[in-house]
């Protein structure tokens, strides 16, 4: 079954594809059949670059169970570094 499930952001940074690495303009999140993973279902996030063609890619499909703990590590990283950022403007 096709969930249909996808967002897309923008997105600033590089990733590194198969024809090394690229800047990264969009980030796609979406929950279906994965290409690779062992798994019936899957959370795949996809770094691209769509001016630069199919090659400017990076991808990785998970378990839920897998991108849950990855959100959450996003989240505790993101506020911790948050504070790093404050304390370094002075506007803690």
């Amino acid at each position: 079954m096709c969930t249909s499930i996808v967002e897309i952001v923008d997105a600033e940074g590089a990733g590194k594809g198969s024809d090394g690495w690229f800047a990264v303009s969009h980030a796609v999140v979406s929950y279906d059949h994965p290409h690779y993973a062992l798994l019936e279902e899957a959370i795949a996030i996809d770094f691209v670059n769509h001016a630069r063609g199919p090659g400017a890619r990076a991808a990785v499909e998970l378990s839920l169970e897998s991108a849950r703990a990855l959100s959450g590590a996003l989240a505790k990283a993101i506020a911790a570094a948050e504070i790093e950022e404050a304390g370094r403007s002075g506007t803690q």
